[in-house]
């Protein structure tokens, strides 16, 4: 069924980007839904962004609108997530994830089947 790797975590100081990618088999990256999670020491993993193929707008956490964009690259069956105007609670786990079963589970974790490993994002003031 194929596996989801992340890449391009890293330390960056407040007001800095990162992009992230997520490399996707074919199996999954062919899935309608798709989306990013983060998971901070003693929080709950929260949704960040996500996409459902063919709707009109990506999900956006309220803490992210503005500053992050979710997109596909379909010629290279990859998810990217890029972030700007990087701040201190950015700082977490970011996870790649897909499956989610309809566009209004697009927010949560435990809708999603498959997981990738996780890169680290810090920022630092």
């Amino acid at each position: 069924q194929g596996q989801l790797v992340e890449s391009g975590g890293g330390s960056v100081q407040a007001g800095g980007s990162l992009r992230l990618s997520c490399a996707a088999s074919q199996y999954l990256y062919s899935r309608a839904c798709m989306g990013w999670f983060r998971q901070a020491p003693g929080k709950e993993r929260e949704g960040v962004a996500a996409v459902w193929r063919g709707a009109p707008s990506p999900y956006y956490a309220d803490s992210v609108k503005g500053r992050f964009t979710i997109s596909r690259d379909m010629a290279n069956n990859t998810l990217y997530l890029q972030m700007n105007s990087l701040k201190p609670e950015d700082t977490a786990m970011y996870y790649c994830a897909a499956g989610c079963p309809a566009p209004y589970t697009m927010a949560r974790a435990g809708a999603y089947t498959y997981w990738g490993q996780g890169t680290q994002v810090t920022v630092s003031s």
